[in-house]
């Protein structure tokens, strides 16, 4: 009997407190001209940047994360974890179906959209074999085979508005290659390009 009052007490404490909290956990925004796009419940979700409610642009079973806007505004580039692969794909702004670019079974994460919006950048270990090494790689939106950047290593980072420069970190963090290194961990480099 003591317990069961305990728990009631406990439960009617906690209530006010949870509900009190609001929407949390909203992660990865990116912001356009007009909206702001970001990560809940692992699902993309738009609003305007003025305020409103949130429309959610996916609803699929299994994860989506990364969203980049293209330089127009008028599409998305996120990664999609569909069918047991990690892949990019893009969707309209205004909503619709996901368009799938890539097919390797190596994770593509997406990184952003090539300065003119006819690519999408990823980052994918589809050559690091064994090491599980890292390099960008650009898709077009009709798909295709994907293209190497000329960076030998690059784990994260963007290309500049003018396209002359790209802004990267060579290695993601806790890479199993260094597992007994006992230094820091990766730095910002810049390369002209």
């Amino acid at each position: 009997m003591k317990i069961n009052a305990l728990f009631t007490l406990t439960l009617l404490w906690s209530a006010p407190c949870l509900l009190a909290q609001g929407t949390q956990l909203l992660r990865q925004p990116t912001i356009s001209e007009q909206y702001i796009a970001f990560v809940y419940a692992d699902d993309i979700w738009i609003v305007n940047r003025d305020g409103g409610d949130a429309k959610r642009l996916t609803s699929f079973e299994g994860t989506e994360s990364y969203p980049h806007f293209s330089p127009d505004g008028k599409m998305i580039a996120f990664t999609g974890q569909y069918d047991g692969n990690t892949d990019v794909f893009v969707i309209p702004t205004a909503g619709g179906e996901p368009k799938r670019l890539t097919w390797h079974p190596a994770n593509d994460i997406v990184q952003g959209w090539t300065p003119d919006g006819k690519e999408v950048v990823f980052q994918s270990s589809r050559e690091g074999v064994p090491t599980k090494i890292v390099k960008f790689y650009t898709v077009g939106m009709n798909g295709g085979l994907p293209k190497a950047m000329a960076v030998p290593q690059v784990a994260f980072g963007e290309i500049s508005e003018d396209g002359g420069y790209l802004a990267y970190t060579p290695i993601t963090f806790w890479d199993p290659e260094w597992r007994n290194y006992r230094g820091g961990q990766p730095n910002l480099f810049g390369l002209w390009i």
